[in-house]
């Protein structure tokens, strides 16, 4: 508005000096070339030079129903895959904190069971007080994975359904950026899964090898009883 305002009173300037400059009684032909060159140049430099008669012409924002429903479409599909991104860091760290622990209480079950029949009843009782603490390092970690895991795929909800929303609006960059994001947060948790069962695998089998020597060790200890016992014993009346 003040723009305007500046705009028209220059032009009332001009126009006025316009009048007293070819009103005058006496007009000089050969000089009207000069003064009308005097005119003109002074109305460019007007222009141009100070930009006090310039009117601005501003390029309108598109401020349709469309238009803002793109926009908030792109923002949610950028809210939602920040939301994915945190989420997956989340999870694979929770992943390797459980696979860490879980290799460590195999590496211990595999010492008890190597050392079966070898402990005296108070080192056995001391090694298995810290494979209780393992499990329940185990367990505590599981947990905690199996909460970012749930979170992770609600977020993978959220950015698929943001995604459709995007593309039905017409925002159909942000709807292939969203659904890009979704593919590569799948990629990385599923090389996360691959290192828990993995370990989850070596566990398994550490537990079938503890049974199996827990079973021969027995065997063992009933051999050795019946060898102990005497032949007077043995002997039937």
């Amino acid at each position: 508005m003040a723009a305007l305002r500046k705009g028209a009173a220059c032009l009332s300037f001009l126009r006025s000096s316009s009048r007293i400059l070819f009103s005058s009684r006496k007009p000089v032909v050969h000089k009207l070339g000069k003064w009308t060159n005097i005119v003109y140049t002074g109305i460019a430099s007007l222009t141009v030079g100070a930009g006090l008669c310039a009117v601005p012409f501003t390029q309108v924002e598109d401020l349709s129903h469309d238009s803002l429903i793109r926009r908030a479409a792109s923002l949610v599909t950028g809210s939602s895959s920040t939301f994915l991104s945190q989420t997956t860091l989340a999870l694979i760290d929770a992943i390797a904190d459980y696979s860490k622990a879980v290799h460590t209480l195999v590496a211990l079950q595999k010492r008890y069971a190597a050392s079966i029949g070898k402990l005296t009843p108070a080192e056995e009782d001391s090694i298995w007080q810290v494979i209780i603490g393992q499990r329940a390092q185990v367990n505590d970690k599981l947990d905690e994975y199996k909460r970012f895991e749930s979170t992770w795929v609600n977020a993978v909800k959220l950015c698929e359904t943001a995604a459709e929303a995007a593309y039905t609006s017409g925002a159909e960059q942000a709807s292939i950026t969203v659904h890009t994001n979704i593919q590569v947060a799948q990629s990385q948790v599923e090389e996360a899964w691959k290192l828990s069962q993995d370990a989850d695998k070596k566990l398994a089998e550490t537990k079938v090898m503890e049974i199996e020597r827990m079973a021969q060790h027995a065997v063992s200890l009933e051999s050795n009883d019946e060898e102990d016992v005497p032949d007077a014993y043995l002997r039937e009346d």
